[in-house]
């Protein structure tokens, strides 16, 4: 898989976890208004079916969490290849990001 790939898979998942999750919390929030204004069985139904909502909300953000936390490490050990198969070139790009930050650093 190339980078292209997984950018458009990561773009991907990324909108449709924001669209579950807005939808997630529209209803919870609109459920959450008619228990307010029902009363007995009914509002014990609708807390229920918002509470759902939320745990699906959960459920997403957990799922998005662990994705990140896969892709990071992914990059973490890619990151370590790297430095491992070049270490003067890894040395040379620290040394000019240092040095970078230092002139920004002085100039303030």
């Amino acid at each position: 898989m190339d980078k292209k790939d997984i950018h458009a898979a990561a773009s991907h998942a990324q909108e449709k976890v924001i669209d579950v999750l807005k939808t997630s919390l529209d209803d919870a929030e609109g459920l959450l208004r008619e228990a307010a204004a029902a009363s007995g069985e009914r509002a014990d139904e609708l807390r229920e079916l918002a509470l759902k909502s939320l745990r699906a909300t959960r459920e997403a953000l957990y799922d998005t969490q662990d994705a990140v936390l896969a892709r990071g490490r992914k990059a973490a050990r890619a990151t370590d290849d790297y430095v491992h198969d070049n270490p003067w070139q890894a040395v040379a790009a620290s040394g000019l990001v240092g040095l970078l930050l230092g002139l920004l650093i002085s100039r303030r």
